[in-house]
Parts: C-alpha cells; sequence; structure tokens
C-alpha cells in the first residue's frame, strides 16, 4: 500500500513540476510577443474568446491566462468586458490538455522515453542564453509531465487493486454533487485543474473509478481552477476582482448545468460510442469536458454584455481611486506592472494638475484638501507597489522604465507638498502682471491634461519646455517690479508675500515640467491596441 502511495504522490508531484515548468518555460519563451498577441485580438467578445482559448493552448494553463489577464485589466491594457470573452475562452482551451493526455500520454507509456529530454531541457536552461533558457525549462517540463503520468498510472493500478471506488453510489444528484466536491477539493489541493484533470483521467483509464463519478470529479476540477485566480486578487483592484469573479460565475453556471444534465450528457457519449466510434474510457471523458464547457460558451457568449452589467453591479467601482491600476498579481510580470504603475502616476498627474489650476483662481477648501490626500496615498501605494519588483538589471529597458518612475514618484510628492502649502495671495492678486503669470500658468497646465492623454502635438514636451521658459522669466519680471515699486497695496510685506508665493508657482511649475519627463521616459513601447 505504501508503494502504491509514493508512486501516486511522486506522479501527481512530477506532473505538477512538469506542467509548471512548460507552462513558465513557454510563456518566457514566448515573451511580448505572447502578451502583444492577447492584447491585439481582444477587441470584440469572439474575438477575445478566441485569444483566451489559444492563449492556453499555446501556455498549457489556463491559470497563468487568467492570472495574466488580470494583471493587463488592473493595468487598463484590457477593458473588463473584454477580459470576460479571455476568461470564457480560456476555460475552454484547458480542455486541450485532457485531450492530449487521453489521445496519448495514457496509451503510450512515454515516461521513459522523454528521460532525454528533461536532460536536454537542462543542459539548454544551464548553457543556453536569451529565450533558449526559458524553452530548456518547457522542454524539461515537457518530459517530466510524461514522467509524471507514468508515476500516477502505476499508483493508479496499485490503488484500483485495494479500493473499489465504482462500488460507492454514482447515480442521482446527490452522489454527482459529492463526486464533484471532491473534483473541487482535487483541484484545491493541487492547485491546477490540468493536474486534477489528468489524474481522473487516469483513475478511470485503470478503472478505480467509473465514467459517471469521473464526469462529476471533472466538473468539480472546473469549478476549483476559479479558486486560483480569486486569491490572486485578494488585495487586489476592482478590476481584477471583477476578472475573477466572471471566470467564477462562468465556470461554475457551466458546472451547475453539467450536473443538473449529466444522464443527458452520458447519454449523448453512448451514441457517439456506438455511432461515431468515440473509444469509451480517458477520451469519453475529455471529450465530456469540452462538451460542457462549449455548452457553457453557448450560454454566456450570447449575453455577455448583460453579464458584464452583472458582474458590474455585484463589484461596483470605487470612486477617485487612483491607485486602482496596481495589483498584486500584476507583479509576476513587470512589464504589466510598470505600465500600471505607469497608468497611476498619470492618472494622480491629471488630478495634482487640475488642483494647481484651481488654486490660480480659488482658494484651498476641503475637496481640493481631500484630492491631495487621496493623491500622496496614491503615491505611496505606487512606491511600495514599484519597490515590491525584483531585480530588473537584466532588462535595460524595464530597469530605465523603473527609474524613470521613481523619479517621476520624488516630483509629484513634492509638488503635492507644495500645493498643500500654497499662500492665497496667488489667486487674490489682481495686478496685471501677475494675471499674465497665472495666464500662462494655466496654459502651460491644460498642455500637460492634453500631452498626456494624447491629444496634444507630438512635439508637445517641448512646447510645455518653452511655456515653463517664458513662466520663469515672467516671473522674475513681476518680482522685480513688486520688489521695486513703493505704491503697492499692502506695503512691502504684501509685496514679498506676493513674491514668495511667485517663487512657490515657479518651483511648481518645474516640478509639473519634470514630471512629464519622466512619464514620458516611463512609458514602455507602444503596444498594439486591440482591434475592434
Amino acid at each position: 500500500m505504501v508503494d502504491v502511495v509514493f508512486r501516486l504522490l511522486g506522479g501527481i508531484g512530477l506532473f505538477l513540476l512538469g506542467m509548471a515548468l512548460l507552462s513558465d518555460g513557454l510563456v518566457g519563451f514566448a515573451g511580448a510577443a505572447l502578451r502583444r498577441y492577447l492584447l491585439r485580438f481582444t477587441g470584440t467578445p469572439w474575438r477575445a474568446f478566441t485569444s483566451g482559448a489559444m492563449t492556453t493552448i499555446l501556455i498549457q494553463s489556463s491559470t497563468a491566462t487568467t492570472v495574466t489577464l488580470i494583471g493587463f485589466v488592473s493595468a487598463g491594457l484590457i477593458a473588463f468586458s473584454q477580459a470576460i470573452g479571455v476568461v470564457i475562452g480560456a476555460s475552454l482551451g484547458t480542455t486541450a490538455t485532457g485531450w492530449f493526455v487521453a489521445s496519448l500520454g495514457l496509451k503510450v507509456n512515454l515516461g521513459y522515453y522523454t528521460l532525454p529530454l528533461i536532460g536536454l531541457g537542462a543542459f539548454l536552461r544551464v548553457l543556453g542564453r536569451g529565450r533558449w533558457r526559458h524553452m530548456g525549462l518547457a522542454c524539461a517540463g515537457f518530459g517530466m509531465l510524461f514522467l509524471g503520468l507514468s508515476g500516477m498510472q502505476e499508483g493508479m493500478q496499485g490503488l484500483a487493486d485495494d479500493f473499489d471506488f465504482k462500488s460507492l453510489p454514482s447515480s442521482g444528484v446527490g452522489a454527482h454533487v459529492l463526486a464533484m466536491l471532491v473534483g473541487v477539493l482535487l483541484t484545491t489541493l493541487l492547485q491546477s485543474s490540468t493536474a486534477a484533470v489528468a489524474t481522473t483521467l487516469t483513475a478511470l483509464h485503470a478503472g478505480t473509478v467509473g465514467m459517471e463519478q469521473a464526469a462529476a470529479i471533472v466538473v468539480g476540477a472546473a469549478i476549483g481552477t476559479t479558486l486560483t485566480g480569486a486569491l490572486v486578487t485578494i488585495g487586489g483592484t476592482v478590476a481584477a476582482k471583477r476578472t475573477a469573479l466572471a471566470h467564477i460565475l462562468f465556470n461554475l453556471g457551466s458546472g451547475l448545468v453539467a450536473i443538473l444534465l449529466l444522464p443527458v450528457f452520458l447519454g449523448l457519449l453512448d451514441w457517439l460510442h456506438e455511432h461515431a466510434g468515440l473509444e469509451a474510457g480517458a477520451m469519453s471523458l475529455a471529450v465530456f469536458h469540452t462538451l460542457f464547457i462549449a455548452v457553457g460558451v453557448a450560454l454566456f457568449m450570447p449575453v455577455v454584455g448583460r453579464f458584464e452589467k452583472l458582474v458590474a453591479r455585484l463589484l461596483p467601482e470605487q470612486k477617485q481611486d487612483m491607485g486602482r491600476h496596481l495589483d498584486v498579481s500584476s507583479l509576476g510580470v513587470p512589464s504589466v506592472a510598470l505600465e500600471a504603475s505607469q497608468r497611476s502616476l498619470e492618472s494622480i498627474t491629471h488630478q495634482l494638475v487640475e488642483v494647481q489650476r484651481s488654486l490660480l483662481s480659488r482658494p484651498m477648501d476641503e475637496t481640493l484638501k481631500q484630492i491631495l490626500l487621496r493623491a500622496h496615498e496614491g503615491l505611496n501605494e505606487a512606491l511600495q507597489f514599484i519597490a515590491r519588483l525584483p531585480p530588473l538589471e537584466h532588462d535595460p529597458v524595464l530597469h530605465r522604465q523603473r527609474v524613470a518612475q521613481l523619479h517621476a514618484i520624488d516630483h509629484l510628492l513634492r509638488l503635492c507638498g507644495r500645493l498643500q502649502n500654497e499662500s492665497d495671495l496667488v489667486h487674490q492678486g489682481s495686478e496685471d502682471d501677475l494675471a499674465k503669470v497665472k495666464e500662462q500658468m494655466a496654459q502651460m497646465l491644460s498642455l500637460v491634461h492634453d500631452g498626456l492623454d494624447g491629444r496634444a502635438d507630438p512635439d508637445w514636451q517641448d512646447a510645455l519646455q518653452r511655456k515653463g521658459a517664458t513662466l520663469s522669466v515672467a516671473v522674475q519680471s513681476v518680482r522685480a517690479r513688486l520688489l521695486e515699486s513703493d505704491g503697492i497695496d499692502g506695503g512691502l510685506a504684501r509685496a514679498l508675500q506676493l513674491t514668495d508665493a511667485l517663487r512657490s508657482l515657479e518651483r511648481a511649475s518645474t516640478h509639473v515640467l519634470r514630471v512629464c519627463h519622466y512619464l514620458l521616459e516611463g512609458r514602455q513601447a507602444p503596444v498594439d491596441v486591440p482591434v475592434v
């Protein structure tokens, strides 16, 4: 018995490790190309669905697709409406692994013959360079996957000799729900629906469980896999939580339909056995897995718009959340994480620029104070978020982007502090020269809004620098006139106060200029926008 348990646990462990290495290796080898593909083909619900299915088939992990997608949604790269299609496609795409295991992995004992592949992968990982190191991981993972399947088969055959699970109740809704809960528990423990499905396929192939029990377990595995995405979003953004909730609701809805209509599905499989030559056993279970997810696709995709509104009502957006793009789930993909922090910093910049423009014409009030407080909190969140990224010295582009964002945060914090202490004399002053300075500052701030939003000319930063230089000259001129004038209302004391306020305004404009410089430097190379 101990030998059986050791073989079974070892086989499951090798399969899990192989899947992890295969998925990580393929994602690393594909790199930015995979991300561009996922971003480009998400313009419509059906394009997003196809993108999710194909990406999951390529990287052999719906969890990897979902977690990456959550990062994209949090960063604002993909809208939540598009993410729903990707999530549904990922659920269908993950069923491809069952076909692969049933048609090849269980029929041919490849564990021994893939040992050289593990060795080749290890050599590539150690001796290779660049992307080929990731391909080495993928090769080693592919070999370990089959080695794990061999161990699982041997363990399951021994388990079938000691336990007769098929004698347990298998018919009726109660038995189906119980078996489904076993599938949820198995997937939660293994943290992989693919591993849970492969284990079930192996058990069915070895005769440990019956078809009806195996089908209900697979349904449970489909529901259980959503828990990983849900755990990832704990403490995350609303967008991330909505994506995880959409995944849960889709798989749960599809699973419940499958459990309720399980006799219908089994009857259809029997018909396919007799009239279409479908092989009974593991292959039938793989067909069932794809079939009930496909039914879910047919139910949800036509009403994806209503589904989106339902999820949005269940998880409403938080107003004025300046750190809404910062999601810890994206830290595993530094390029996505930096895009998230970039968007948060640009959002905070818009808010601070608007506060500065308001202070040119009215005094500080409670509303502006609250905006500054939230901006300060958002900047601290962004700083902590960026600090949690792994070292990026090996990637000069990402390293430079990270440094630029840290510089931007430094100037934004200084600007935030300066605005909190800005003198009311700026908006009170009515002198003609002072009015011109305020007008120049307002034009400069408007250009910042347009430039960051892409509405300004390509050379807008040069124009901003010129406006900043003009503003500095005007401030110096007004300060000199104020100090030389004896007729100003309020006397010399007021003149000194006004010059100090103008100096503060000039320094604020300098911070705005530096923030824009570093934000543009911190932007990634343009990515393909979704095709509509």
